[in-house]
């Protein structure tokens, strides 16, 4: 099985796909082989500051002036669009997205906040440090087509996949079933900090924390397992394919509510809702010795992190 160790940051995930893995998300590269253009697009922008590992390695693919046709996205939470505005306006490309996911890239909306209670493990404990606040791409962004083509990549299309945001979209290649499925299901258990650390290759349900709709969601994974993807490059974790990826997404089908639904937190009774503007309601936060043990774990990796961060700092000093 792989993990971190076995796998190259960037990698190709089939013809005319690459990955790359950005700290604990990942993007992707994308031009279609067939097409009678070089076209190429980015799926998806990483974390804040990834900017120029983002050009370096489309270089490396591309070539020296590498610039994409588009950047088109599954959804606008900080890991996924954390270079966005740096990039489209250096390659001075538009940005497609899903119209109910306009409202976050707009700065008209921000997104429910995380559940640090769920998932149990630092990266969701974590969680209520992540950036939840809109960015704001103006005109530059717009909507995806309405007949669910891909800007620049024929023989692809997007499904809508809402739960984890209520724009959220997949890519799906059909001619040799290629899924680019964003968080609606992902191939590490991303709540755990040392799976993400180690990238222990198995298929989940989206990251719980950040995952305000439980029922939309469990429709979002039973449609992308429907397609019965040969392969499926997720927003976090190392690509899977064959019959190990078609097994653990249609157990993860069948067991949804068991094993990634949370038992408590914040949006489990009720959901968050949302429209063309915005969010618009949001159920109250969760005040018990779950949230307290969440912030806790939280606030003690957070000073661990910045610990080891301070002692490889004077290591390198001291050489």
């Amino acid at each position: 099985m792989a993990n971190r160790a076995s796998t190259p940051q960037l990698q190709a995930v089939a013809p005319g796909i690459w990955g790359l893995r950005n700290v604990f998300t990942n993007l992707y590269y994308v031009r279609e082989p067939e097409a009678p253009t070089n076209d190429w697009v980015l799926i998806d922008a990483g974390l804040p500051g990834s900017a120029g590992t983002i050009r370096r390695h489309a270089a490396e693919i591309f070539g020296p002036e590498a610039r994409p046709a588009a950047i088109i996205l599954t959804h606008g939470h900080f890991d996924h669009v954390g270079a966005l505005i740096t990039l489209a306006n250096e390659w001075d490309v538009p940005v497609y997205a899903h119209p109910l996911e306009l409202p976050y890239l707009t700065g008209r909306s921000a997104y429910p906040p995380p559940d640090p209670t769920v998932g149990g493990g630092v990266m969701a404990a974590l969680s209520f440090l992540y950036p939840k606040q809109p960015i704001d791409l103006g005109s530059r962004v717009q909507a995806l087509p309405a007949d669910n083509s891909v800007p620049h990549l024929p023989g692809w299309r997007w499904h809508h996949t809402p739960g984890h945001t209520p724009g959220h979209v997949a890519f799906f290649r059909e001619h040799d079933r290629v899924l680019l499925a964003g968080d609606a299901f992902v191939t590490v258990k991303q709540e755990s900090g040392s799976a993400v650390w180690e990238q222990r290759q198995e298929v989940h349900g989206p990251p719980a924390y950040f995952t305000p709709n439980w029922p939309q969601a469990r429709q979002s994974v039973a449609l992308l397992a429907d397609l019965k993807p040969h392969i499926a490059a997720t927003g976090h974790g190392i690509p899977m394919h064959g019959t190990q990826l078609l097994q653990q997404l249609e157990e993860l089908v069948e067991h949804f509510d068991e094993v990634t639904i949370p038992k408590h937190g914040r949006y489990v009774p009720q959901p968050a809702t949302a429209d063309e503007t915005g969010v618009t309601s949001v159920p109250p936060a969760v005040s018990t010795a779950f949230s307290k043990w969440a912030l806790g774990l939280g606030l003690a990796a957070t000073v661990a992190l910045v610990l080891v961060s301070n002692k490889k700092g004077k290591k390198r000093y001291q050489r």
